[in-house]
Order: structure tokens, then sequence, then C-alpha cells
């Protein structure tokens, strides 16, 4: 406890100098304002700006490119107009360019054109420099909108607005209508609001151009933004959301996966409806309720290779309802993991964000209760030897999350999670905190208490070993324990000169079982330093090194590894990056075996050099340690490869290759050796409806996947969607290829809002 109490001493202290400073505000929200114009009446969106009232809007120019340049003379002319009205925020965008034939643009689903040419608008609502959303569009009217907080972004974030946009002989011009109800504010008649236009032009680098001048040794964004001034009399009246939904599933499985001869049956097609309501009494407060929810993945997750990993796999939120709000739950320690509550009967979420503070809350009731059980070498497994692992227990999850914010990009905050089963219980609660100060230096971190009473069922976790130097076992045998976890993290974020050093220490019987906690019995340290150069040369836009050293303990003082890793990259013209990493010095206890100079190469590749093509490669070769309950040192490498094709305008063929293999250096015996591929083929009619066909094989199970969807989404909630899913085990001779499961469904959705 004596490096907590440490934490907690820089903290006041550092609190104490922020706190004992004034508020302060950036020259740019003096040098970089505009006053829009409100008008009568709503515009119809052309994506043209014909219409008359735009002219009536003072024009204002995005004038600095920051990268690759830093603040130079911006490359082509961008222009902005804005109106409003006491319903809609707009926005007029025109971008010029010398050379309109290398514009990229391609139609595709929402939040799927970051590679494409974009204008956008960065709102800081309540201009405290904490949170902002990000609404952008490319030349087509494909929407891509997400939430900032601090240099974090959450791209899965969407709300309801409106875009139009058209490309001509000299760029393209855009339209953006944003409805007052989709954004959170101040209760208040007169509003200034924190403002960033940003415009993307990817051709031999990808250039961002800027209307403020940015300081890029200012690690924050959102205190250099311009200033929206004046807005009047907006919408601030209570509103309603209803999100009923209806759908019809008609499933099949074979009746022993053992037994490829044993048939296949179908079962009745069942129909499933539910509702989901959200009230905003005004433009800060909001609450939300899902009864009977679906929460169904419509795209399946992507298969991830498992073999040879100690950790439970992590998955990102697909499901609407967790992506709402999701940011204020996010905290140091991820205490908080959605996928946690996997089949609610209910859920219910309420977020206040009153000045200062932001307050929420979300409670479920869920089905199928998951568990990601952390150990000292990696995940608890269940008895089958998952790492993840579903049960039939119902439990009830209560999520709490406070915070106060101040200063620029500053807060502390608290949260709490509580898990209730019959006879068994996981509750967290504890504080965190971000403190940033002369301008490039941030002192996070987060300090957790738990209480654990344990399930008492053998028959899902048997195992008899204990949890590092305490006498609880791993066993669910009803046991009851208490834990503690604490990270600290103090950096520099700065253009040249950055570091970086963090400290995480996790008892052993540490657990949040509503959160992403996959090992504990820790005492970790490590430091990465990184410098940049920025030659911006006919080659080279920038390049540098990076060296990362570390050590971890157990809470028996026991050395569990060590390591040292340099690290050289290079962002090359043709908007392509290298990254190259040597595993120098690792050395690492796993199962009380000791391993030294499992040493290997690692590299990445990211390359997007014509608007068709783009592809990624990662890759890490050298000595691996065999993570099994015999642990072995191996000889192998892993893969990871990814190409997106997009031959036209509305197609887009995407194919995913990964592939792991190991031997043993000792007798050269082969230890695991397979690959996942998967192709996705996407034809979208409009911005509105796609056509998707999924193929995926997976080597390791011998099994296939085949996934068809048709998906029709007026907006990011009013959705239909109809769709199978196939999946295929190869048994070999003399069977082959046979079908083990099979489901047809059929999905609408609407959002009605008032």
């Amino acid at each position: 406890m004596r490096s907590t109490f440490i934490a907690f001493v820089l903290l006041a202290a550092t609190c104490s100098t922020i706190l004992g400073q004034e508020k302060d505000t950036t020259s740019n929200q003096n040098k970089f304002v505009y006053t829009p114009i409100r008008i009568k009446g709503d515009i119809d969106l052309s994506g043209k700006l014909t219409d008359p009232r735009w002219r009536e809007a003072p024009t204002t120019e995005l004038d600095y490119e920051i990268q690759p340049g830093n603040n130079t003379p911006a490359p082509q002319k961008t222009t902005v107009r804005v109106l409003y009205n006491s319903r809609f925020l707009y926005f007029g965008f025109h971008c010029f360019d010398n050379h309109p034939s290398e514009i990229r643009a391609h139609l595709s689903d929402r939040d799927n054109a970051f590679d494409d040419d974009f204008i956008g608008v960065i709102l800081d609502t309540y201009d405290d420099h904490q949170r902002a959303y990000e609404v952008f569009v490319n030349p087509v009217g494909v929407q891509m909108d997400g939430l900032r907080n601090g240099n974090n972004e959450d791209m899965s974030f969407d709300m309801v607005w409106y875009s139009k946009a058209a490309m001509n002989d000299s760029g393209y011009t855009a339209e953006m209508a944003i409805p007052f109800q989709s954004l959170r504010f101040p209760a208040s008649d007169d509003q200034n609001w924190g403002i960033e236009f940003f415009r993307n032009l990817p051709r031999s680098s990808r250039i961002q151009i800027s209307w403020v001048h940015l300081d890029l040794n200012n690690g924050c964004l959102l205190c250099q933004t311009g200033t929206l001034l004046g807005l009047k009399g907006l919408q601030s009246t209570g509103s309603v959301e209803l999100l009923p939904y209806a759908m019809g599933v008609e499933t099949g499985n074979i009746n022993d996966n053992s037994n490829p001869n044993s048939g296949f049956s179908n079962g009745p097609v069942t129909g499933r409806v539910g509702l989901g309501v959200k009230l905003a009494p005004n433009p800060s407060l909001s609450l939300e309720g899902v009864v009977n929810p679906d929460f169904s993945q419509v795209e399946t997750d992507a298969a991830q290779i498992s073999v040879n990993n100690a950790f439970a796999l992590f998955y990102p939120e697909k499901r609407p309802f967790f992506m709402d709000g999701s940011d204020i739950f996010t905290t140091k320690i991820q205490a908080y993991y959605s996928r946690t509550i996997s089949n609610p009967i209910a859920a219910a979420k309420v977020v206040d964000k009153s000045g200062p503070w932001s307050i929420a809350y979300l409670g479920a009731e869920d089905r199928n209760s998951p568990f990601i059980l952390a150990g000292e070498d990696g995940s608890v497994t269940d008895n089958n030897g998952d790492n993840t692992f579903s049960t039939s227990y119902k439990s009830f999850s209560n999520i709490l999350r406070a915070r106060y914010n101040f200063g620029l990009q500053s807060f502390v905050g608290a949260l709490a999670t509580t898990r209730n089963f019959t006879n068994a219980h996981n509750y967290v609660g504890g504080v965190d905190w971000n403190i940033f100060f002369h301008t490039n230096y941030t002192f996070d971190g987060q300090f957790l208490m738990s209480n654990t009473r344990e399930l008492n069922d053998t028959n899902i976790v048997s195992d008899p070993s204990f949890y590092g130097p305490t006498m609880f076992t791993k066993a669910f045998d009803g046991q009851e324990y208490n834990g503690t976890g604490f990270q600290a993290d103090f950096r520099r974020d700065a253009r040249r000169y950055s570091f970086r050093f963090t400290y995480r220490d996790l008892s052993p019987t540490f657990q949040a079982e509503d959160g992403y906690i996959f090992s504990n019995d820790l005492r970790t340290a490590d430091m990465e330093h990184s410098i940049s150069f920025y030659p911006n040369s006919a080659l080279v836009d920038n390049w540098g090194l990076d060296l990362e050293s570390g050590v971890h303990f157990d809470y028996q003082n026991t050395r569990k590894e060590l390591w040292l890793v340099p690290t050289a990259y290079f962002n090359l013209k043709s908007q392509t990056q290298l990254v190259v990493s040597y595993l120098a010095v690792n050395n690492e206890l796993f199962h009380s075996v000791s391993f030294v100079r499992v040493n290997r190469w690692t590299f990445s590749i990211q390359s997007n050099p014509v608007s068709m093509l783009s592809f990624n490669l990662n890759g890490a070769f050298g000595r691996f340690i065999y993570r099994a309950d015999q642990p072995a040192l191996g000889k192998g490498h892993n893969l990871d490869a990814e190409m997106v094709l997009k031959p036209t305008d509305r197609l887009t063929l995407t194919i995913d290759y990964s592939r792991s293999r190991l031997s043993n250096v000792v007798g050269g015996e082969l230890l695991f050796d397979g690959y996942i591929t998967r192709l996705e083929g996407i034809y979208q009619f409009s911005n509105k409806v796609f056509l998707r066909l999924i193929g995926q094989y997976d080597k390791f199970s011998n099994q296939f996947e085949v996934d068809p969807l048709f998906s029709y989404k007026l907006n990011p909630f009013t959705i239909f969607y109809a769709g199978s899913t196939h999946s295929l085990e190869e048994y070999g001779q003399p069977y082959g290829i046979v079908p083990t499961a099979r489901q047809f469904f059929i999905k609408l959705q609407y959002l009605w809002r008032d």
C-alpha cells in the first residue's frame, strides 16, 4: 500500500497546483471566433449550398495544415458557413480541390469512410475542454460521428443528424443539419461552444487541415478550439424517444456435434418484440430503459486465434444501448466491460451532465451471466478450459459513475459496480483522476477495492489451486475475499519527445466481474521514451525511435517478467507506415518455469497508397512461450494480414488472414499450426442500403461460417435487417463438410422521436 499512499500524495499536491490556478482560456478562443446567423424555417439539404440563406452567413476559411506540416499554409482552400434556428445547427462546407479527379470518395455504411476525403466539425458544447462531439461527412454524404474525451476517441458513438454532399469540378460541397435534440448542452438561454473545423485530404500523405492554429506540443486539443459565439433560444424542452422492435428467428442445429451422421433438426419459427424508451427532460439529462431487448449481434464477431492465449479475448461492443454514453463509464482500470452483461431481461440507464458534474447509472438483469476471472498467469478457466465462460445463473448488475471536471482536461471521479446472484456477489468501488498541467504533462490513475463471494458450484470451476499466497482457491466453492487494484501513469505528450511511466498493482484476490480484468497478483512498472523527427521529405513525413522497458513482480516478490523493447517507426509517403520492434530482453516465469531470452522481432505495415487499395500486415517471428499446463519454449510466428479492395465506388472486398505456428525449441516437435481466413463483400446500393456476404474458415476447429445480410438503415436506430448464419464443420472422410448450425432472421426497428 506504500505505492498507493505516495500516489495519493502526488495527486493531492498536483490538484492543489491546478486548483490554485485560474481556469485558463486559450488564445484560440479569443482569436478564432465565429458568430452564426439565426434563420427562420428549416433548410432543405441538397449538398450543394443552393439555399439562398447560406449567403447570409459569414465565411471563414481553414488556413492551417497540421499534418504532415506544422501549421503551414493549407494546400487547398476550404470555406465554412454556419446557420441555426431553434431546432437545428447547420454547417455548409466548400472544399476546393485543384485536382478533383484525385478525391477519394466511396459509398459505404456510416462510420466506414475514414480512408476517404472528408470534412467536419468538433463541438465542445459545454466549452469545458473535456468532451466533444465529432461529426464528419465524405464527398458522397457518408456520415461518421464519434465522441472525444481528452485525447481518446470513441467512434462507436452514434447520433441522429442529417447530411448531403455533392462533388463538382472545383472539389465538393457538403451540408449538415444537427438537431439540438441530439446534443447535450447547458440549460442556458445564451450558449458559447468550443468549435474546431477539420478537413482530411488523403493523397501521397494523409493531409489534415485545421481552422485553428494548433500547438502540437500542447497535449490538449480541446483546449485549443475556437469559439462558436452567441447561440440563443435553442430547443431545450423535454423530448421523448421510443425504439420498438420486432423480429422473427428460425434456428436449426445438428443433433450431436460429435456424430456427423446424427441428422439436422430445424426448430420452430419464433418471434420476439421489445421496446426502448428514452426521456430527456432537458439537454443535460437523459433516462433510458429497455424491456426484453434484442441484444443479438447482427454482425457476428470476427474469429480470433485463441490457441496459446492465457487471457480472455476482448470483443468490442456493438449493441446500441451499451454504446450510447459508454464514454462516461470508461476508466483506467477496466472495471466495467459491457459484454459481461450477456442476455438481459431488462436494463436501464441514467446520464446527467450539470455544470462540472457528470453522473451516470446503468442497471441490468442478466439471464446467462458470463465470467472473466483474473489469475496470476492469465484468466482462470472453467472445467472446459475456456477463459471466458457463460453460465445459466441470473445476476443483477449496477454501474454507478460520478465525475467532477475542473481546469483544462482534468477531473476526479468515482466508480462503483455490483453484481449480485442469489447467494453470491462481486462489489467494486474506488476513485480515479486525470490531472493535466503545463500544456503537455498528465498524471492519471485509479484505486479500487473489491469484495467477492463466489458461487458455490464446482461444476463450473473446480480448480483447487490458490490465488497467490492466499488460502482462497480458484474453485467456485462459495468463499468470500477482498482485493485491491491500483494504477497510476505519469506522461509527457509532445511533438518531439514524449515519455510515460506506469505502475500497476492488482492483489491476488482482486476481481471485477462486471469488467475486463484478466490477470492479478501483480506489481508492474514500465517506462517508455519516444523521440520523433519531421523531415517531411520526398520519401518520409516523419520517423522516430521508441524504447520501452519494464519489470513485473507477484505478491510474493518473485520476479515474473523483465523486458526491454526498442522500436523504430516511419511514416512514409503513399500513406504508408512501417513499425519494427525487437524484444531484446524478455525473461519470464510462467507456471513456475523460468524462461530466458524469449526474443523475437515484430513488425507492422499499414498502407493506403491509392483510393481502391489499403492493406495491413502485422507479424511476430522468433521465440514464444508455449502457455500450457506443461509450458515449453517454442519457435514460430504470428501473422495477421488484411487487404481492402474497392474496385468501384460501391463495392468493398475485405480479405483477412491470421496464422499462428509454434514448434518446440528442443526436438522441433510441432506444438500447433493453424489459420483463420475471412472474406467480406459489401455492395452499397446507397448510403442507407447494402448487401453483405461474409465467409470464414477456422483451420484450428475445421469450421466454416457463411453469413449473408441485407441492411436498410434510415438512421443509426431505424433499421431493417434480413439475413442468416450458417455454420459447417469439416469432419474428414467419408463425411466431408457437414452443416452444424443455421439461423434465419428478420428484424425491424424504428426510432420515434418527439
